[in-house]
Formats: C-alpha cells, structure tokens, sequence
C-alpha cells in the first residue's frame, strides 16, 4: 500500500483521514500545516492528500505551487468544501484530482489507487 500525507488544518479531519486509510492499509503521516508538509516530504510520501484552506485559500495555493518548484514528482490530490477556489488558476494544472467535501470514502480510495 501507499504512504499517504495527509495535510489539513482541521485536527477532526486528521483523525478521520487517518482512520479511514490505515483500516484501507496504508501508512499515514499527518501535516497540520504547510511548513509541517515541507519538513515531511523528504520522508518519501507517495501521495500528498491536502486541504486547500490552512486556513486560507492563498496557503494552500502557495503549498501547491512550492511542491511544483521543488519538481517532487509526488501526485496531489486536493480536497476543498470550495473546489471553485481552485477552478481555472495555474495551480489546478498542477494537482493531478480536485475532490470536494465531504467525499465518499470509496471514491477516494478509489481515487488514491489510481495514483499510486
């Protein structure tokens, strides 16, 4: 399975993410932040699954944009209660799946397997 990292502001969310994915078996690393998705990178996540709100829109497009900088070749998959944030910006170009909250638990590990 993947190593999935989970990045979102919400410690709820966290939890649920988590739960969810270790009972699909994956591992999990967690990120609050996006200084803490930067530290946790180099760790070697195949998936970076991430809220774009931490706690505005702008944070979570720069994270989007810095991952690009660093040329990771790590798939994103952005998870918003406000997709259109994201719509017709540089920064949808540059995750591979924009999914909206709350999402069913097996479209998205529908979604993962096809990314990882």
């Amino acid at each position: 399975m993947a190593r999935i990292l989970v990045a979102d502001d919400d410690p709820e969310q966290l939890r649920l993410f988590r739960m969810m994915l270790e009972f699909a078996g994956h591992a999990v690393q967690l990120a609050a932040d996006p200084d803490d998705v930067l530290r946790q990178l180099p760790t070697g996540p195949n998936l970076l699954m991430m809220d774009l709100g931490f706690p505005d829109f702008e944070m979570g497009l720069a994270l989007i944009r810095r991952i690009r900088e660093l040329r990771l070749q790590l798939p994103v998959i952005v998870l918003s209660g406000w997709p259109e944030e994201l719509y017709g910006r540089p920064e949808e170009r540059m995750v591979e799946l924009i999914l909206v909250k709350p999402v069913a638990a097996a479209d998205l590990l529908q979604a993962i397997a096809a990314l990882v």
